[in-house]
């Protein structure tokens, strides 16, 4: 039996907002008149009413003593706490107090309330302060005077925006989204390779302004962008304005309220913007990608701050991406894209999907340059005004997929240099152009995304970076807990 700081005989844990423990309290006073007792009350410092009570406000008794449940009674003796009591039990009071009668106008039995002290809002901040959070992660302490929002800007660990000063309640707070451990490893981030854990996720998405319920899709995308296949480091270090787009599928997509309708791509949705965030984040504080130095973009774009969104999969002609890239139905996941800002397509006029096909291959064809081809992926998310036309034409993925690649192919006449009068272009002879017909992007290079407002004849366009082995490919993982 563990001594306790406790004072002796009995000890009662209280609060207002508990039925049980107003039902109990005319036991409360009746013991007060008879025993030696103690009151703890967690909410308010007058209840019970008429008693001198012990105020545990900032629960950090409460805590200590690892009270889940109140009331709690408690037999505390000079060796620690001999007997413990939750919830209201007359006979086990009774056979406690020694008081045959004790509450004999009461119920018999009635359950108890959560103790405030493990309540998921305030337990993260106890266990910070008792020095029982397990963090790992180094400390860094601010001087009284300094602002920790400027503080954070000036050591460098912001992306240019202000971030959530990630204290250890916060993290603690986060970490509670997910089932890992803290501290296992979810990656080697790029481009230093640091080992990057969950606690260390954890820190970032709390900078990037997270809820715990988005760090289990923040880990996926985390893990995604590090493989070999997605190349983050290729990604930074290209001068090409291009970072990761996220495209997360399946029911925790809407469980936690990401937009994938009005203004997908832009400002608005908390889920949205911050686990893109964080992912940029966690790139930026532990790999070490930072801009003007390992990121070498020649411009960039907004895209590099957060792109990522959900797809409208209810109402999809086309199934979703994930499960193009071969995720079961039903599982939730994330895809991460290498591409550039969006740009829109707008055709306001067809109304069947033969004139929508040109119009996509037209403005998909002046991607990156009109004469560059081959080596690119695309993403190509249409609303819900054009997947119309293909729903009533009865087009489905494949089709849509399969007409478009082929308006895709472009006549080798287009592609030397000098034709249109620009100098770019292929350097092979006129002749031997005339005889080349040469797709726009990398065979199964483009992808289809289900996306955006209900009103407006509009398509959008991501293009993507240098493709294959000497690039990036699309990478998508399973959400896990």
């Amino acid at each position: 039996m563990a001594a306790s700081k406790l004072p002796t005989g009995l000890v009662a844990f209280v609060k207002k907002d508990c039925p049980t423990c107003l039902l109990i309290e005319p036991v409360l006073h009746e013991l007060a008149g008879t025993q030696s007792l103690t009151i703890y009350s967690q909410d308010d410092p007058q209840f019970p009413a008429g008693l001198p009570v012990a105020s545990d406000l900032m629960l950090d008794v409460s805590y200590r003593e690892k009270i889940e449940i109140v009331p709690t009674l408690l037999q505390v003796t000079e060796a620690g706490v001999a007997k413990r009591l939750e919830g209201w039990h007359a006979g086990e009071w009774r056979e406690l107090t020694g008081i045959d009668n004790l509450g004999a106008d009461l119920p018999e039995w009635r359950p108890g309330c959560g103790s405030l002290s493990v309540d998921p809002n305030r337990e993260p901040e106890l266990r910070a302060r008792h020095g029982a959070s397990g963090l790992q992660s180094r400390r860094i302490d601010f001087a009284e005077a300094e602002d920790e929002f400027e503080a954070m800007m000036s050591r460098g660990i912001s992306d240019g925006l202000p971030v959530v000063p990630p204290t250890e309640s916060r993290v603690l707070a986060m970490l509670s989204g997910t089932q890992r451990d803290p501290q296992s490893v979810v990656a080697e981030i790029p481009p230093d390779l640091a080992p990057c854990t969950v606690e260390k996720v954890a820190i970032n998405a709390v900078m990037a302004g997270c809820l715990p319920e988005y760090l289990p899709v923040v880990l996926a995308a985390v893990e995604a962008v590090c493989t070999d296949a997605f190349n983050m480091h290729g990604v930074l270090a290209t001068t090409m304005p291009v970072g990761p787009v996220l495209v997360v599928n399946g029911e925790i997509a809407r469980r936690i309220g990401m937009n994938a309708g009005k203004n997908v791509f832009g400002q608005g949705n908390r889920a949205n913007l911050t686990i893109g965030r964080a992912v940029q984040l966690v790139v930026r504080n532990v790999g070490g990608g930072r801009p003007g130095e390992i990121d070498r973009a020649t411009f960039g774009n907004p895209g590099k701050l957060s792109l990522c969104f959900a797809e409208l999969e209810e109402e999809s002609p086309f199934g979703t991406l994930a499960e193009s890239l071969g995720v079961s139905d039903g599982r939730d996941a994330v895809t991460a894209f290498c591409g550039e800002a969006p740009r829109s397509i707008v055709d306001q006029l067809a109304r069947d999907p033969d004139s929508l096909i040109a119009s996509y291959a037209a403005c998909i064809r002046s991607m990156h340059h009109p004469k560059l081809v081959l080596g690119f992926d695309a993403m190509l998310a249409i609303g819900p005004e054009h997947g119309r036309v293909f729903r009533e034409a009865g087009w489905d993925r494949s089709r849509l997929l399969s007409e478009l690649e082929q308006a895709l192919l472009v006549p080798g006449t287009e592609l030397v240099r000098g034709a249109g009068g620009m100098a770019e272009g292929f350097p092979i002879p006129p002749e031997k152009a005339a005889e080349m017909t040469l797709p726009k992007l990398r065979p199964g290079g483009l992808h289809l995304v289900y996306c955006g407002g209900g009103a407006g004849l509009f398509a959008a366009v991501i293009g993507g970076w240098l493709s294959g082995p000497a690039g990036s490919v699309p990478v998508v993982k399973e959400i896990e807990p």
